[in-house]
């Protein structure tokens, strides 16, 4: 049975789920009274979820400006991509020989639900798939302090991953791509799975920059 969450941690679901969403844009400012109002708690609760959401980078506070969507950074997104790259190479590298049945039928699942979300045109439901895809690729490495690491990577890049998700072209690569990836998995093929994961998030990258610093 699953604990009902704390109201800090209701807020910080909602928050982000915002984020990922683009309800809450980079740069939007984050006014903590509507906020507070429309998910009907305190500003305390919500003054700890940005606190977190802060050291993860996803907002900012300005003295006299309070706190805002953090803006998106090329940089910032090749250094977090970067370091995704060496972690995750790592993991997929032991879990790819590690799976087990039931790891593929998580795997499997989670790409399906990619797959129907895409197809159905619900963009929240296809990112949150895509985050269970591919943390079911990962997990059987069993390396719980190298993922809580990568975990704070993905979260540190939710905005970015809401704005490349919502053009057509880059949600039918992720669905070209998560078919060659999750052959690799089921066939227990490191060195492609790796391979592969790696031209995923290169295609990530290199479409984000054309939308962070347009020509």
């Amino acid at each position: 049975m699953h604990r009902p969450p704390t109201t800090q941690e209701f807020v910080l679901g909602e928050l982000r789920r915002a984020i990922v969403s683009g309800q809450l844009a980079p740069g939007q400012p984050i006014r903590q009274d509507a906020v507070a109002q429309q998910l009907g708690v305190s500003r305390v609760p919500l003054r700890e979820a940005l606190k977190i959401l802060e050291a993860e980078g996803q907002v900012v506070y300005r003295p006299h400006r309070g706190y805002s969507v953090a803006e998106l950074s090329l940089e910032d997104l090749q250094e977090v991509y970067r370091m995704r790259e060496l972690l995750e190479s790592e993991a997929a590298r032991i879990a790819a020989h590690r799976y087990t049945d039931t790891d593929l039928k998580l795997i499997t699942e989670a790409h399906d639900a990619v797959e129907a979300a895409a197809t159905s045109g619900d963009l929240g439901s296809m990112i949150a798939a895509n985050r269970r895809f591919h943390f079911a690729l990962l997990e059987p490495a069993g390396m719980p302090r190298l993922m809580r690491v990568v975990r704070t990577l993905w979260d540190a890049t939710d905005a970015y991953r809401a704005v490349y998700y919502n053009a057509d072209t880059n949600r039918e690569r992720v669905r070209r791509e998560h078919d060659a990836i999750l052959h690799a998995a089921t066939t227990h093929n490191a060195e492609d799975l790796v391979r592969l994961l790696n031209e995923h998030r290169q295609h990530a990258v290199a479409a984000l920059r054309n939308t962070i610093c347009p020509e």
